[in-house]
Parts: structure tokens; sequence; C-alpha cells
């Protein structure tokens, strides 16, 4: 493993907003279904119920991803929003750490606060050779990465929640940093499985060897944090190559500019087709309205930037990121 460079304290700090960083996008349908975080700064504290889906994550917006039992999403994360250049790192800094996702079976997406219970669905952690880890796939493959939707699971709405834990400063109790994203999903089917789970916060200790852990040193094993991934999941191999979407080169149709609205004629789904990603801003679209915590400006945005009635556009990351607030 890499030894941790010698950075002087004021040049550290800086490093360390900079690398900090953000699950956004889900690329399925065009839909938006998100509850982005106010921040890119990370969740130390694994007893707080920030961990399940970020903080202020309790509450989500109003739309929901339509998604098949069966179906590859792909999560994308990016050190600041609405920046998705695939040629900027997704999670820089040397932020070292696993990707895992997890979904819990809710009776409505849009509002449930994540107390019932996850079980995970996919993970990519470490090879142990060449800092490879899932942090590393994630820059490598353009922030991305393809999760499978259990086939066999039971129709209805779920949250997904994607994590990355980052542990460049994890050999002390509380280094370990966690970035989190809930996605809001109505998943159809014919399966009719309801995995059993772990709650969060409940599922991690600050002890757990995969969280309180010297990165820096020679490891034989890495102890993943949380519960095994459900048989009809799917893991990847560190320093597997990136497939479909991860690559960056597919294109589709634009992202709708409002939660929960159906995707733009000519969508499909994300093995073959995706979001286009914007290039510049055009300002509001006519007779759109975004809800509230929705995107509505910011570098590179496209979609729409009028509100909806009681809430106004502000810059809550300028100038990248601007949601109705």
């Amino acid at each position: 493993m890499r030894s941790p460079l010698l950075w002087a304290a004021a040049a550290f700090a800086a490093h360390e907003v900079a690398a900090h960083a953000t699950f956004q996008d889900l690329w399925v349908n065009g839909a938006i279904c998100v509850r982005l975080p106010p921040s890119n700064s990370p969740v130390t504290d694994v007893t707080s119920t920030d961990i399940r889906c970020n903080v202020g994550g309790t509450s989500g917006i109003s739309g929901k991803c339509a998604v098949a039992a069966g179906q590859i999403v792909t999560v994308e994360m990016h050190q600041q929003p609405g920046d998705r250049s695939c040629a900027n790192e997704a999670i820089g800094g040397d932020h070292y750490g696993p990707v895992q996702v997890y979904l819990t079976k809710v009776a409505d997406a849009s509002t449930a606060d994540g107390s019932t219970s996850w079980f995970k669905i996919f993970e990519d952690t470490c090879s142990g050779d060449d800092d490879n880890w899932g942090t590393k796939d994630l820059n490598t493959c353009c922030g991305r990465m393809n999760v499978l939707i259990p086939k066999d699971i039971a129709p209805g709405d779920y949250l997904l929640r994607a994590e990355v834990i980052a542990l460049h400063v994890a050999s002390s109790t509380g280094g370990a940093q966690f970035y989190m994203s809930c996605y809001q999903l109505t998943i159809s089917g014919s399966g009719t499985a309801t995995p059993s789970g772990v709650s969060l916060p409940g599922a991690y200790s600050a002890s757990d060897p995969g969280i309180l852990i010297n990165i820096h040193t020679t490891m034989s094993t890495y102890i993943v944090p949380g519960p095994t991934v459900y048989s009809s999941g799917t893991t990847k191999s560190a320093g597997a190559p990136c497939s479909g979407i991860e690559t960056g080169t597919t294109t589709g149709p634009p992202y709708t500019p409002t939660g929960g609205s159906s995707p733009t004629s000519g969508g499909s789904s994300p093995t073959t087709s995706t979001p286009a990603i914007p290039t510049s801003s055009s300002g509001p679209t006519s007779g759109c309205s975004v809800t509230k915590y929705g995107q509505c400006g910011g570098s590179g945005y496209s979609g729409c930037a009028t509100c909806q009635s009681g809430t106004t556009c502000s810059a809550v990351s300028p100038p990248y990121y601007s949601q109705c607030l």
C-alpha cells in the first residue's frame, strides 16, 4: 500500500476540502430521484442517523426512478455538484476505500426516512495490491459504478443507498469518512424475495476492522464493513475494467428537469443509453418548475431554472450547483 505524503498543514487542509465528493446522479431512464446532500462533506459518526442518507436525508423529493428488477442502474459520484467531467477524479486526495450499495423496501420512497431494514446488493472493495480500491474504480470509470438490481426482489418502493467509505485517515477512531446519497426507486417485477437486512445506524461500529484501519501498511486482507452481499447481488473486483456507461462514451436524452416526470422521448435503460452531460446553461425552460431541493442552476447545467412556488434558486456550491430552497 502507498505511504502517506507529507504535506504542509495549510496545503493538507485545502486538499482535504477539494477531495470531498457527492453521489449525485443515477443513470436510469432520465428521471431525477436523488436526495442530494447539502454539501460534499463526509459523515464520520456511525451512530448518527445521518449514516442512512447523509445530512438532511431523512425526507425526499417528489421524484422516483422507475426500475425493473434485474436491470442495471449506474450511480455516479463527483467532487463538486454539477461537475460531471470524466477528466476530473470522482473522489480525489487518495481517498481510498470500498464502494457499497444497499436497498431498503419502504412504503413510499419519497417520504421514507431510512429506518427500515437495509440489505447490501453490491460491493467493490480492495484487491490488496497497487492501491486498487472501489474508489479507484470510480475515478477510472468517470465516477460511475454499474449496479444490478436483484431480479428476485419483490416489487414496490425502495431507497437505494450508494456509499463510499474513505479510509485514508482511518487509523484513528472517527477517521473514516462516509459519503453516501439515497435514491428513490419504484421497482417493478414478479419477484417475491424480501431479504433480511441491518439497521442504519447499527450496522457499523467505529471499531470495526474495516473502518478503524491503517491502509498505508501492508494488508493481507480487508474485512468489508456491514453485512455480506445479498445472494442475488453482485460484486466488482477492484481494478476490473470499466464497461458500458462507466466508460463515459455513451450518450442519450438529457435529464428531465423536474422530479417524478417521465423520461424524454427516446430514452432507454442505462445498459444502452444515458442522459447526456450538459455542456452549457440555457436558462429557464418555458413552463417548467423544479421541486424543492431540486437542481436549478450551476456550471454546465442546462435544465429548468424556475423553482416551485415558495422556494428560490439558491447557490449551494457556487459556481457549481444551485438548488431550490
